[in-house]
């Protein structure tokens, strides 16, 4: 695996940005910096408002993983945009339950209800 590898699938569909995770397993202390490395870099350097982050790949998430989600959505409010969640499977949102951030993200069950309305 390059160190240069994307961990997201970038997709525009019309002013919104989907970024869709490629890893099944989001565990690795180093995919997880890349990650959110990615991720800001649209937010930063991208200058991109509407992003919806789509989970139909991931089948585990570490809690650093979330940790990098709760920055990207503060680095998105800070911006003046809006950040979506799809596509979680159960037992992942299980976690987001427990850990309460699911009052935190605005969380869609699929992409398409993720993207109406934005």
């Amino acid at each position: 695996m390059s160190a240069g590898q994307r961990r997201l699938d970038i997709e525009q569909i019309g002013d919104v940005t989907v970024a869709k995770f490629v890893d099944k397993k989001i565990l690795d202390e180093n995919n997880i910096q890349m990650i959110g490395n990615q991720l800001f870099g649209l937010v930063e350097e991208d200058d991109r408002k509407k992003i919806v982050l789509d989970f139909t790949a991931v089948e585990y998430l570490s809690s650093a993983a979330l940790g990098k989600l709760i920055t990207m959505d503060k680095k998105v409010k800070a911006a003046g945009g809006k950040l979506r969640l799809c596509s979680i499977r159960p037992d992942i949102y299980e976690v987001f339950a427990i850990t309460r951030l699911n009052k935190l993200f605005d969380i869609h069950d699929d992409q398409e209800s993720a993207l109406a309305g934005f």
